[in-house]
């Protein structure tokens, strides 16, 4: 099996992987939306925040049959290297993924990093590779999905009322694209409640937020394509920003919603803020998206609150996905 690193503008690479991703999602999460060129093109440019994966075809007598993932950050967190394998399922049982999984521990292991991870759909296979290659499950989370023409909105009006009468103290602010620079530090400070999520069995430390990085997490996402729209709460009295979601939706795709983070400040919780949030969020996408079909969200299986936020809302379970990791000392 040959092994080949590429980038976002070699086509050839990009479209073959492209199709083993579709592959992959068409045998173990056909719900999912399928991979597109450009969207592979700009995660592998971008990058979440500005430190894009670095991505291997597998290839086997010039057949692709596989590609994976190398994922590290210098933010924070920098014991860890987080793995992504996915082998096309006709060549699957060969020992292809193995390969992948010991060549990527091998640069893991050279560059000082002492711990790696890696996701899989939950499955004996999945299960059974991360067994075979000494990985422990650590945590997992839930794949939901919001049907947006099946959401009631006389609902959603009465979950933004009953939030609303809880948070009087608070106003709710609608910004789409980029932050103004005056307000990145605040929104930054606010951000960083996500920490508070559950992380289970993981073996990670709490992300680390700058301005810079909040800022790079906008423009890469303006980058890859995504309309971006965030919703903030606001105490009236302080000023102080109590939280916040995220929506992008995708510009290639219109119809298609992603749910990013939805966070509150740890002393302005009790007063239904991520409730209030996420129905205000609706309603304003009803207006200026109006063509936006589904939304899409991952939480931890751990986190009850959110879930439990996002049941009222709608969401429905697609399927479930389990968070393997080993160390690399001893």
């Amino acid at each position: 099996m040959e092994i080949t690193q590429f980038g976002p503008d070699d086509q050839v690479p990009l479209r073959a992987t492209v199709d083993v991703a579709n592959a992959a999602i068409g045998a173990d999460a056909p719900w999912s939306h399928p991979a597109t060129l450009t969207s592979y093109a700009g995660m592998l440019r971008h990058g979440w925040d500005g430190e894009p994966s670095v991505p291997f075809l597998a290839t086997v007598d010039g057949t692709p049959v596989a590609w994976a993932t190398y994922n590290t950050s210098e933010w924070d967190n920098t014991h860890l290297a987080w793995l992504g394998i996915e082998v096309h399922p006709a060549h699957r049982l060969r020992g292809h993924g193995s390969v992948l999984m010991d060549f990527l521990v091998d640069r893991a292991r050279s560059e000082g990093r002492t711990s790696v991870g890696i996701d899989g759909w939950d499955s004996d296979a999945a299960r059974a590779f991360a067994a075979r290659h000494g990985l422990e499950k650590k945590s997992q989370s839930l794949n939901r999905r919001q049907l947006l023409a099946d959401v009631d909105p006389d609902l959603v009006k009465t979950l933004w009322h009953g939030a609303a009468e809880l948070g009087s103290a608070y106003e709710l602010i609608r910004r789409s694209g980029l932050t103004l620079e005056r307000d990145l530090p605040a929104l930054t400070r606010m951000a960083s409640a996500i920490n508070d999520a559950p992380t289970d069995d993981l073996d990670i430390e709490d992300e680390v937020f700058t301005t810079e990085r909040t800022r790079n997490f906008e423009t890469c996402q303006l980058a890859r394509g995504f309309r971006l729209h965030r919703v903030v709460a606001r105490h009236r009295e302080s000023g102080e920003l109590a939280g916040h979601t995220v929506v992008l939706v995708e510009a290639e795709r219109p119809a298609i919603g992603h749910q990013e983070d939805t966070s509150v400040v740890r002393s302005h919780r009790g007063h239904r803020l991520g409730q209030w949030l996420k129905a205000d969020m609706l309603r304003w996408l009803g207006r200026i998206e109006p063509q936006l079909e589904t939304i899409d969200t991952w939480n931890a299986e751990s986190n009850d609150h959110m879930i439990e936020v996002n049941d009222r809302l709608g969401y429905r379970v697609l399927g479930r996905s389990l968070q393997f990791q080993r160390s690399l000392q001893g």
